[in-house]
């Protein structure tokens, strides 16, 4: 029996970094998929300038539209937008980009076994034994688990959750008038349960249309999606894909690794917990976990774990728990100068959450929202459609 010196479970983009760092390091590495590339992925497909930093020597990014126009509002209501002199938000469809991040690590060396799902697997003295769902196994010397939060690393690595959100997503057709209405142009709109958002992501001849929210709150969620379709004017527009999906962001204290088995990405509960945006951290997490494979020091992927992610998923904690208080308040602070310019600052890659809230105009900002009361009960419960 072939053993591997890495087996990574799961292609998407933390799996394929992963991969793509070790290999190219030379370690002989396997990625195990259950789908085939390529494949629709349940997301907005919105890459911020720190995930186009991590792929611009791997791959040529496959771009629907790049974003330089923003429109925030309210429930529907309080209107305001902004443009920015360069591109803020670059857009995907994940069965493109997912797809060329998967040649990138074969051209780098890795190998690719999709449709094969992993159903257990268990750790020995000599290392780690993966049991496929045909009933066949792999070994490896170690494993980097990638296969998502509800995926069976998480589960053996004893991953703990802070936070659980629903995301509810359609992929809607749309005709060319209404392509070049949305061209260059991201519509967010701060919900009415506490800590939710709605999104449009221009795509070309789709647009993706989702929202997100508290889980817990299924109902209420899938009637926000639809009171925010219908003011669209997109209920009757055709659906290639209506999906959803729970983002889990991690316990700070959350482990990381078990033994020699490492996890990712989605796996890990690594992610953005205001706007929950994944990708990045997907991106950067897969890396650094290859590069401790190929160092053959994994408990150097824990400590960059917590240098250089942890601080902005704190930081991003703090903005959502102000964000789900006074959510009016924070429609406001967008529009201002120094609100947007953090907002283009995230956007670009050129500042994290933590950086941009320890600037002392911010912070003083964030002391006021601090002291300011959150809604009455009854409030945060308020009909969608009020």
């Amino acid at each position: 029996m072939i053993v591997w010196d890495l087996a990574v479970v799961g292609a998407g983009p933390a799996g394929l970094s992963a991969a793509y760092a070790a290999a190219r390091a030379g370690v002989r590495t396997l990625v195990v998929e259950r789908a085939a590339h390529p494949r629709y992925k349940t997301c907005g497909g919105g890459l911020i300038g720190t995930s186009l930093a991590a792929v611009q020597d791997r791959i040529e990014v496959p771009a629907h539209d790049r974003v330089d126009r923003v429109t925030f509002t309210r429930n529907g209501r309080r209107q305001f937008s902004r443009r920015h002199g360069g591109p803020l938000i670059t857009m995907v469809r994940r069965e493109e980009f997912d797809d060329r991040l998967r040649a990138a690590a074969v051209e780098a060396g890795a190998e690719v076994r999709e449709r094969a799902p992993v159903r257990a697997l268990e750790q020995d003295a000599d290392g780690v034994r993966l049991r496929l769902a045909d009933g066949s196994t792999v070994r490896a010397r170690t494993v980097i688990g990638a296969d998502g939060s509800s995926g069976v690393t998480a589960r053996h690595v004893g991953v703990r959750y802070r936070q659980v959100d629903l995301g509810l997503e359609l992929e809607i057709e749309v005709p060319p008038e209404q392509q070049e209405r949305w061209r260059r142009h991201v519509l967010l709109d701060w919900g009415p349960l506490p800590g939710s958002y709605a999104w449009v992501f221009p795509k070309g001849d789709r647009l993706t249309v989702g929202v997100i929210a508290a889980r817990g709150e299924g109902e209420r969620t899938r009637d926000y999606l639809r009171a925010f379709v219908d003011r669209l004017g997109l209920a009757d527009a055709p659906a290639a894909h209506d999906s959803g999906h729970l983002t889990r962001c991690r316990a700070e204290d959350s482990p990381l690794r078990h033994g020699r088995v490492l996890v990712v990405g989605d796996a890990a509960g690594l992610l953005e917990p205001w706007s929950r945006e994944g990708i990045s951290y997907a991106l950067r997490s897969g890396e650094l976990a290859g590069a401790a494979v190929a160092e053959g020091d994994l408990g150097a992927y824990e400590r960059a774990v917590a240098e250089r992610l942890v601080p902005s998923m704190r930081a991003g904690h703090r903005l959502l728990d102000l964000f789900s208080r006074r959510p009016e308040a924070f429609h406001g602070l967008v529009a201002t100068p120094p609100g947007w310019r953090m907002f283009v600052r995230f956007c670009q890659g050129r500042a994290s959450f933590d950086q941009a809230m320890a600037r002392p105009e911010v912070r003083a900002v964030l002391a006021v929202l601090d002291r300011l009361p959150g809604p009455r009960r009854r409030d945060r419960r308020d009909a969608v459609s009020a």
